[in-house]
């Protein structure tokens, strides 16, 4: 099978130790080649890489995206292809960055319409769960030669950074289409020292009138006061190789207009285009101006704006001329207007008026994991924004700025942010919240900076800048340290106090859905990706865990294998036809859950039911005990259970569901909380770990991203809450996780009304009264569970709307949270 002629031997002797290379060989002589477990020796993934997919004739496009994935065997190293039926492996972060994984089928394809190109298509694979065996060996994995078939050495796709298929010239960034991805992008800023002719230009307020006559357009000296974030706008069937926009708000003497950089010029020009920045264009067109779109709030300047037409920068017909003024060059003669801001304090924020737009500065304390939550505005294909929530302080009131900051196309910063860093953010839309504090959330002209950034920034000399960097001075690092957050759980604005269903609205942010179609957004659900959703319906049980604080089975854990090739993707849904109570529930976890991951998760894997092998004598034994227990005292609804010394465990179940979960056709059981559920303190010792852990996978793989892991933390418990959907079809366990301490996070902004800590009451405002005012996580402790649940019958037979919170966290995690619970008199049809 094996032909040493049909494979490049650029390295001698390097055959028989390179996996890749010798599996190449082989794929000379075979279609398809399946690789024996004995065979399959582990590569790790070095990058992947998302482009759009190329459509095929005749063929249903099931995806929009195809993805590209380098890996080495510590000799070579190779570019492949993904198949589509592993997308979904992508889609959940299972393959990924970082990490081994075993190639278990594959094939070469030749390009047809192409010469001396091909590449091999990985089929199937069995994805590692932790870490990397290959990279720790590699030095530098850039020096590793690219394995390449013989006679396709010069193949200029095979060797660059460009997606194998062909007809797509350029890769998405991984987990959103807005950011820069790959080496296409330029954003060192070549400034010309050229003379330029000034006494022959044209104003934009000439623009207007010029418009609709047959005019040859003059060059135009502008100032950028404005920067949109990216728009990719590639389609199946669009003949468009870099379908990229940009809108910038540029300004002369006269005024201000928008300008908008098209296509490749965008990869060109759009990171070297900033604020500030003097631009002296020719070949430029005119067109009118798209009205369906955001705008900049540009009062503050005090010029006249000309928003009926836009100016368009082209790569062709015409190519447009764009000359980087140096700043040096700039002559005050000019007139260009100086870039000015809104600046705005904590203290200030709630005489603002909703959706006005305002510029902060603050010191961070608190950063959100990263998180996706999918674009409505793109139809026949997958398009996620992502975003964090972000409290930064400027010591003017007692509660920190709140801050929904999207990425805009600035992934460096974006993903640097953390606490003990300054931070600034312009053109934030300020959210008015009723009976909570109002929270600023990015427009599409938001840019941001963080130390490191902010030198040259126009801002600088502002006053209220100055005036905050006055006040840091003030402050110990160490005090400050103490009410610093990262990662975890975080949701906002808080629910408000009555739950409310439009009937004509059907873009609320809350849908009320059907339990069936609450199992297939869970089913669907991709990683990181957020969704907040209500399902009515009974509370039937509820169990009171106590988190351990262990990692003694972690390491056989990771050692595990599984495997998620294909071939495995369809046994997810098994027998659903038998339910143990929660009681029965409860010992079997303690039984079978040695690692404080496996409780958080309350041994549930990421589809319906999934059960751990040998579970089985577990249950039978339990399901036993069951009936004896249920013959004795069907009745007994609040059962404490003593366990191993790792965990206490509660749990109380209504009268009616011994029966009820004998009827229901489908039981959604990953409602369990986990690690990445809880927020960590910082410290600057662990701010690489913390950084790598609360932010998106990364594309590529570095030397510099650490293989150490954020430390399982000790934390009160938690309720495990079963919902029985209004039509007793469905029941789903979500977790429900209190606000205990005024330190946390969460707690700011939260409505403080009192109440009497009963089962319902804690549902219902999502914390315990009064919070604790303990700073550390560790000197937590849920106080008195067992007379929180004592007050669960409250629930029985109560008509409730529940508020959840989904979040995919990777692999087979997925969060499923409660953030409020409504009785039905507190809903509302509108």
């Amino acid at each position: 099978m094996e032909d040493n002629s049909s494979c490049s031997s650029i390295v001698t002797g390097l055959s028989g130790a390179s996996f890749l290379q010798r599996t190449l060989e082989r794929l000379s002589s075979t279609q398809s080649l399946r690789l024996k477990p004995e065979e399959g020796v582990v590569v790790a993934v070095i990058a992947l890489q998302r482009h759009l997919s190329e459509q095929t004739e005749g063929q249903q496009q099931l995806d929009s995206y195809s993805y590209d994935v380098t890996v080495t065997d510590g000799v070579w190293r190779a570019k492949c292809f993904v198949h589509s039926s592993l997308n979904h492996l992508v889609h959940t972060n299972s393959l990924r960055t970082g990490t081994d994984i075993n190639i278990t089928q594959c094939s070469f394809v030749y390009n047809e319409r192409r010469l001396g190109h091909g590449y091999i298509c990985i089929e199937n694979i069995r994805c590692g769960a932790q870490g990397s065996a290959v990279l720790p060996r590699i030095n530098d994995v850039s020096t590793l030669p690219m394995l390449v078939k013989h006679g396709m050495e010069r193949s200029v796709v095979l060797q660059s950074d460009v997606p194998l298929h062909v007809s797509r010239k350029h890769y998405l960034s991984l987990w959103n289409s807005d950011d820069p991805e790959g080496d296409i992008w330029t954003s060192e800023c070549r400034l010309t020292d050229t003379v330029l002719d000034v006494s022959r230009i044209s104003l934009l307020c000439s623009l207007e009138s010029s418009f609709r006559n047959t005019w040859k357009p003059l060059p135009l000296l502008v100032k950028i006061l404005h920067k949109s974030r990216l728009r990719y706008y590639g389609k199946f069937g669009l003949k468009i190789d870099y379908p990229y926009q940009a809108y910038f708000e540029v300004a002369d003497q006269s005024g201000s207009m928008s300008l908008v950089l098209w296509n490749e010029l965008c990869p060109e020009f759009y990171q070297r285009l900033n604020i500030g920045t003097v631009l002296y264009l020719q070949n430029y067109t005119l067109k009118q101006s798209y009205s369906n779109r955001s705008r900049p709030q540009m009062d503050h300047y005090r010029i006249k704006t000309f928003n009926s037409v836009e100016i368009c920068l082209n790569p062709r017909n015409p190519a447009s001329v764009i000359t980087v003024v140096s700043p040096k060059s700039v002559l005050p003669q000019w007139g260009l207007p100086e870039v000015s801001y809104q600046f705005t304090t904590t203290s200030e924020l709630e005489k603002i008026a909703n959706n006005s737009a305002c510029d902060i500065i603050g010191l961070v304390t608190f950063v959100g994991r990263v998180e996706r939550v999918k674009s409505k505005g793109m139809k026949g294909q997958e398009k996620y924004w992502t975003y964090r929530w972000v409290h930064a302080v400027d010591g003017t009131s007692n509660h920190p700025f709140i801050l929904e900051v999207f990425s805009s196309s600035q992934p460096e910063i974006f993903s640097s942010i953390c606490p003990m860093t300054y931070l600034v953010c312009t053109q934030m839309r300020v959210c008015q919240v009723e009976g909570s504090l109002p929270y600023l959330t990015s427009s599409c002209e938001t840019q941001t900076f963080i130390t490191g950034y902010h030198k040259g920034q126009p801002y600088v000399s502002d006053p209220k800048v100055k005036s905050f960097i006055q006040w840091t001075k003030t402050l110990k690092d160490n005090i400050v340290l103490q009410k610093t957050a990262v990662g975890g759980y975080y949701c906002y604005p808080h629910p408000p106090k009555t739950f409310t269903q439009s009937v004509t609205d059907a873009s609320v942010k809350v849908p009320l859905v059907a339990a069936a179609d609450l199992k297939r957004e869970l089913e669907t659900l991709q990683y990181r990706e957020h969704k907040k959703l209500a399902i009515q319906g009974q509370i039937t049980a509820v169990r009171y865990l106590k988190i351990p604080n262990t990692t003694e089975s972690q390491a056989a854990e990771d050692k595990e294998v599984p495997d998620v090739s294909t071939d495995m993707s369809e046994q997810t849904i098994p027998d659903t036809g038998s339910y143990r109570s929660t009681a029965e529930q409860t010992r079997a976890a303690s039984v079978t859950s040695p690692s404080a991951e496996k409780v958080l998760a309350s041994g549930k894997k990421r589809r319906i039911q999934m059960r751990r092998p040998g579970h089985k004598i577990i249950e039978e034994e339990q399901e036993q005990e069951s009936e004896t227990e249920g013959a004795q005292n069907v009745e007994l609804s609040l059962q404490l259970h003593s366990s191993n010394e790792d965990s206490d465990l509660l749990s109380w179940e209504s009268n009616s569901w011994l029966r009820q979960r004998q009827e229901v056709s489908e039981h959604l059981c990953q409602g369990g909380l986990y690690q990445d559920s809880i927020s960590r303190r910082f410290t600057f010792d662990e701010k690489k770990v913390l950084l790598q852990w609360s932010n998106l996978q990364p594309t590529r793989w570095t030397p510099e991203q650490t293989t150490d892991t954020v430390p399982p933390l000790a934390f009160p418990g938690y309720c495990q809450v079963t919902i029985l959907g209004i039509n007793k079809q469905i029941a789903v366990d979500s977790a429900y996780f209190p606000v205990v301490s005024s330190n946390e996070p969460r707690a700011v902004g939260l409505p403080m009304d009192a109440h009497g800590n009963t089962m319902l009451s804690c549902l219902s405002s999502g914390f315990l009264c009064p919070l604790d005012e303990t700073a550390n996580h560790r000197d937590l402790t849920l106080l008195e569970p067992e007379k929180i649940l004592a007050t669960a019958s409250e629930l029985e037979d109560t008509h409730v709307v529940c508020v959840l919170d989904l979040c995919h966290l990777g692999g087979d995690k997925v969060e499923v949270l409660i953030n409020r619970v409504y009785r039905v008199t507190e809903a509302s049809l509108i």
